[in-house]
């Protein structure tokens, strides 16, 4: 993995909420951290890596229905469903269990 990607297999875009795209590994980070303590939580993280989902969910419920993936097709996916495998996913590359991810975490592969 270079360093100049997103640790997630999801499309790399910056949040609505930041704008300009990701110059660097460390703007993931930045961009990341909403409270600007220097690390990300899982609430943190998990927000960044919906928005996505939230952009996709056109009418709103929470779930995107098979007209809302891509291809128009698939099984439902719930938020909630959504944000679980992120949990996952950020409890995977917290490799020091202390809740958070830093830099060098961040850009980590899973394990």
């Amino acid at each position: 993995m270079t360093l100049n990607r997103a640790p997630a297999a999801v499309p790399v875009e910056p949040s609505p909420s930041v704008a300009g795209p990701v110059e660097a590994s460390s703007d993931y980070l930045t961009r990341m951290d909403a409270d600007r303590d220097g690390r990300v939580s899982l609430a943190e993280y998990q927000d960044w890596l919906s928005y996505a989902f939230t952009r996709m969910d056109a009418n709103g419920d929470g779930t995107l229905a098979p007209e809302e993936l891509p291809g128009g097709r698939g099984k439902p996916v719930a938020l909630a469903e959504h944000r679980q495998t992120l949990a996952e996913r950020f409890a995977r590359q917290d490799r020091n269990r202390d809740g958070f991810l830093d830099a060098q975490e961040l850009l980590a592969p899973p394990q």
